[in-house]
């Protein structure tokens, strides 16, 4: 399994976000500067994080970008479903009929409940915990 740098990028600008929240936008300029993201890159992972209602574009020269939803309601497994397939750490997690080796497969269930774990770990951490641990990480 490869976290890819579209959901890694995501993740960071999306996190830049929740640390202005609730600023009206915040310019891509801004965003890519600080979080070291190209202006093409980022104009390429915005757009599922805005089609999945994660986000919120402002256009003209005030415009920018701002969270559709106060951090504290996205998590960042919302980030990464904006981003990427749904996770899977093999072919039989991935595949829609199923694994045809699983009842007698003696990792099948590893691979579950290791795809399990992550999604809830994910799941369970929203963008305002995140910006409030960094918070704290800075003034300690």
């Amino acid at each position: 399994m490869v976290i890819t740098r579209a959901t890694e990028y995501s993740i960071r600008a999306m996190l830049h976000l929740a640390s202005k929240y609730p600023a009206p936008v915040i310019t891509k300029t801004e965003i890519c500067r600080d979080e070291e993201i190209t202006p093409a890159f980022l104009a390429k992972i915005i757009q599922p994080l805005i089609k999945k209602g994660l986000v919120v574009s402002k256009r003209g020269v005030a415009g920018g970008f701002a969270l559709a939803k106060p951090p504290s309601q996205i998590t960042l497994l919302d980030v990464m479903h904006a981003v990427e397939e749904p996770l899977s750490l093999n072919v039989c997690l991935s595949s829609d009929q199923g694994c045809d080796r699983s009842p007698e497969c003696p990792v099948h269930d590893i691979w579950t409940d290791v795809r399990n774990y992550i999604e809830n770990k994910f799941g369970n951490k929203t963008l305002a915990e995140l910006v409030e641990e960094k918070c704290r990480k800075v003034v300690a």
